[in-house]
């Protein structure tokens, strides 16, 4: 199995910084884990997929013994007014002890609300709450966004705030729910001292072995608790299935590990089964829409298994980073040149034909409805986010630091001088399909709004075609324990989010090291987005504050205004 984390990917933009790091240690974290439930109930409940008439419920129960397990759910948290109560069924075999159940709650209410809870033999479950979506005038809606939810790597304080806060409708999962790594694996440093060991201790590859991950991940008392406060729409990045997975393969996925789809099937069973989803066939292919009244569309996309043609690496690079001179015009056309013909073909895709169909269809017919909203739920960051020259802006001692410490690192660092995107396992490594999507929402003056995941950074990005036309604004969710590429450098007079704001035009705000997610409430005046921050994941006492807060105004068909930080 394959534990290392590539120069190419993720943590190792700047691995050859840990002789640094030491200046920015932790300190000593409060941890351990908090009681389990008792009873056949240890994995909480949850509420999913809604839409105006009805949800999807869910719960795992421990010794399930072929006892009916039921679910009630009422108007009232006495449970004196039922409103749904039937038999649930089971969504998959047993996993460590435990066995997932889910029915769908139909006949409900628009916009109303309802307490829910299981039944199994004479044990209740813990009571969760959630609401259908509105039909009809909507004056507000209130969304809360999550990505990169590395269980190892430290406790969930984001989910617990956001539940606790008390005014979220609909949360929004962007992608990475879980990973995929085994002990010794990515950000499992901590775990054994957190006591969040990664269970099964090896890279999971098999369908038993996912739904062991999901059942772990489910025990966990603050993603328990956002789930019972508010229905989830998930949508899948790479690590529910394997590191930059892709239509036809992964970058973690070899063939000792067998076949490519058979393990893409795999953890996409365990993950309907685990999760408070509807079921889809083919079950790759998982797009849609929610509708908020008259208010809001709200689009989820799939990037990753659907469409998506395979990464373009830096490694190899068209010039020897290490003796060409970035600063040569002829080695930056070629580099250039180079970009055009690989990451630029027009035939690479992330959405393919079908979903750029439906999202056009689904832009159109918001706009037609006359929405102010539609908010789209991405996995990767849409905007185009060119990198930084980094040998040049980084002072000179960071430099020699990661020079002496990892040549290696050092020599893929210096390929960023030549002018590439910041990531190309994003969208700016599918600009055509980009610029598509982008001419679509323009053909049904529709602008949006994008909530991206994946980065383990928070972000204000204006959204433009390559042409300068704006389109909409992109808050980037930075991850709710998953280590930042940036933060053991997060140290004096170095801000590697400067660094990117000030070579990337269209990027506001680049917060390169915090954890957190992001609360974007919609009213018919303005959109307003807080980039939510918590202070640690390392220690189970937090505190949570707003990095920053922005307003968009409605375009509705006219001029697409900017973003503007309000605070």
């Amino acid at each position: 199995m394959k534990n290392e984390v590539r120069l190419t990917r993720r943590g190792a933009l700047l691995a050859g910084a840990g002789a640094a790091a030491a200046l920015g240690a932790c300190s000593d974290p409060s941890f351990g884990p908090l009681p389990r439930p008792e009873g056949p109930f240890k994995h909480g409940v949850a509420s999913g997929d809604p839409d105006q008439t009805s949800l999807m419920l869910w719960t795992a129960v421990s010794g399930a013994d072929g006892a009916p397990v039921s679910v009630e759910a009422a108007t009232d948290e006495a449970f004196s007014a039922i409103v749904f109560e039937a038999e649930a069924g089971p969504a998959g075999p047993e996993a460590a002890g435990a066995t997932p159940y889910k029915i769908l709650a139909d006949g409900l209410t628009p916009g109303g609300r309802i307490f829910y809870r299981f039944r199994f033999r004479d044990q209740l479950s813990p009571v969760g709450t959630a609401k259908t979506l509105p039909t009809g005038s909507v004056d507000e809606f209130r969304i809360a966004a999550f990505a990169c939810s590395n269980y190892p790597a430290g406790f969930f304080n984001a989910y617990r705030h956001a539940a606790e806060r008390g005014d979220v409708d609909l949360t929004f999962h962007l992608g990475d729910y879980f990973y995929e790594y085994g002990v010794g694996g990515y950000a499992t440093e901590d775990a054994e001292r957190l006591s969040r060991q990664p269970d099964p201790a090896h890279e999971i590859v098999s369908y038993d072995d996912y739904a062991r991950r999901h059942a772990q991940y489910s025990g966990d008392p603050d993603l328990q608790a956002l789930k019972a406060a508010a229905p989830m729409v998930l949508i899948w990045d790479d690590h529910e299935t394997t590191n930059n997975s892709w239509r036809d393969g992964a970058e973690n996925h070899d063939a000792s590990e067998g076949d490519w789809y058979e393990r893409r099937d795999a953890a996409l069973a365990a993950w309907q089964a685990w999760t408070p989803s509807r079921e889809r066939e083919p079950m790759h292919e998982r797009w849609g829409a929610l509708e908020i009244g008259d208010l809001a569309t709200l689009i989820h996309i799939e990037t990753r298994l659907t469409a998506r043609s395979e990464e373009i690496l830096l490694d190899p690079f068209p010039v020897d980073p290490d003796t060409a001179d970035p600063n040569d015009p002829e080695n930056r056309r070629i580099v250039a040149e180079w970009l055009e013909r690989t990451a630029g073909a027009e035939d690479r895709t992330l959405l393919g034909e079908e979903q750029l169909a439906f999202v056009a269809a689904a832009l159109g017919a918001s706009v037609e409805a006359g929405k102010p909203w539609r908010v789209f739920a991405n996995q990767v960051i849409m905007g185009r986010v060119p990198a930084p020259n980094y040998p040049a802006v980084m002072p000179f001692w960071l430099r020699w630091v990661i020079q002496t410490s990892d040549p290696l690192a050092w020599s893929f660092v210096k390929r960023f001088a030549f002018g590439t995107p910041f990531n190309l396992d994003a969208w700016d490594g599918y600009p055509a399909e980009r610029e598509r999507l982008f001419a679509a929402a323009r053909a049904a003056n529709a602008d949006f709004i994008t909530l991206t995941g994946d980065t383990h950074n928070s972000w204000a990005i204006d959204l433009k075609t390559e042409a300068g036309e704006r389109v909409g604004a992109e808050f980037g969710v930075t991850s709710v324990t998953s280590p930042s590429r940036f933060e053991r450098l997060d140290l004096p007079g170095v801000d590697f989010g400067v660094y990117t704001e000030e070579a990337a035009p269209d990027v506001m705000r680049h917060n390169a090291y915090d954890r957190g997610y992001v609360h974007l409430t919609l009213t018919r005046e303005a959109a307003v987005a807080q980039l939510m921050v918590v202070d640690t994941c390392k220690s189970r006492e937090f505190n949570a504050y707003p990095d920053s807060t922005w307003r968009v105004r409605p375009a509705l068909g006219g001029a697409v205004p900017q973003a503007e930080r309000v605070s």
